[in-house]
C-alpha cells in the first residue's frame, strides 16, 4: 500500500472480533505505528465485570483518559499511524449501553457525556475506521479462546445489546469514513488471503479519500 500522506485509522469492534490482532499485522505489514488498547492496564475491569454497577463510571472514565492520551499521541506522531479501538466507541457504545441497562446512573451518565463531547469539540476524527462484525456466537468462541479472566462474566445477552450499538453507531456516523468487515468466516491472523483482502478494502476507502 503506497500513500505519502500521513493517516490515520482506527479499528472498531465489539468484544473478541479481533480489533488487537489486526491493528498489530495491519501495522506490521504496513510499517505503520500501533496504538493499542490498554484493557489489562484498567484497574478498574475486574471490579467492573464482578459488579457493572458500582464500577462503571470509573473504569469508563479510565477508558476515556487512555483513549484521549492515545489520541493527541497518535496525532502528534509524524508517520501513519493505526488504533485498536478509537475513543469514539467508549461513549457511543459501552457508556451508552451501560446506561441503558441501568449499570450507570443518570448522573454519572450526564457528567461523562459533557466530558465526551468536550472532549470531541477538539479532536480531529480518523481518516478512516475499520468496524470489524462479528455474531454473538463468534465473538463468545473467540473470548473463550483467549481465556481472559475477567472477561468470564461476559454474558451472551451483554454482547448482543453491543452489536445492536455498534450496528446503529456505524449506520449513523459522519465524523469520517467507515469501512464494515464481516469476520465470522475471516481467520485474518492464520490466513494471508484473508487479510489481504482487507487490506484491499483499506485500499480502496484510502484512495477515495483524495478523490
Amino acid at each position: 500500500m503506497n500513500n505519502d500522506k500521513k493517516l490515520f485509522i482506527a479499528v472498531a469492534g465489539n468484544i473478541g472480533v479481533g480489533k488487537s490482532s489486526l491493528t498489530r499485522l495491519l501495522a506490521e505489514t504496513l510499517g505503520w505505528e500501533p496504538f493499542f488498547e490498554a484493557v489489562d492496564e484498567n484497574p478498574y475491569l475486574s471490579d467492573f465485570y464482578r459488579d457493572m454497577g458500582s464500577w462503571s463510571f470509573h473504569s469508563q472514565v479510565y477508558f476515556l483518559s487512555r483513549r484521549l492520551e492515545h489520541h493527541r499521541r497518535l496525532l502528534d506522531f509524524p508517520g501513519s499511524v493505526i488504533q485498536d479501538r478509537s475513543i469514539y466507541e467508549d461513549a457511543e457504545i459501552f457508556a451508552r449501553n451501560l446506561f441503558r441497562q441501568d449499570l450507570m446512573t443518570e448522573r454519572d451518565y450526564s457528567t461523562y457525556q459533557q466530558l465526551y463531547e468536550g472532549i470531541c469539540n477538539f479532536l480531529p476524527p480518523p481518516d478512516l475506521i475499520i468496524y470489524l462484525q462479528a455474531p454473538v456466537g463468534v465473538l463468545a468462541e473467540r473470548i473463550a479462546m483467549r481465556g481472559r479472566s475477567y472477561e468470564r462474566q461476559i454474558s451472551i445477552a451483554y454482547l448482543a445489546e453491543l452489536n445492536e450499538l455498534y450496528a446503529t453507531w456505524v449506520g449513523t456516523w459522519q465524523r469520517c469514513q467507515i469501512v464494515t468487515i464481516p469476520t465470522a468466516d475471516l481467520d485474518f491472523v492464520h490466513r494471508p488471503q484473508d487479510l489481504q483482502h482487507i487490506l484491499h478494502q483499506i485500499q480502496v476507502h484510502i484512495s477515495e479519500l483524495d478523490t
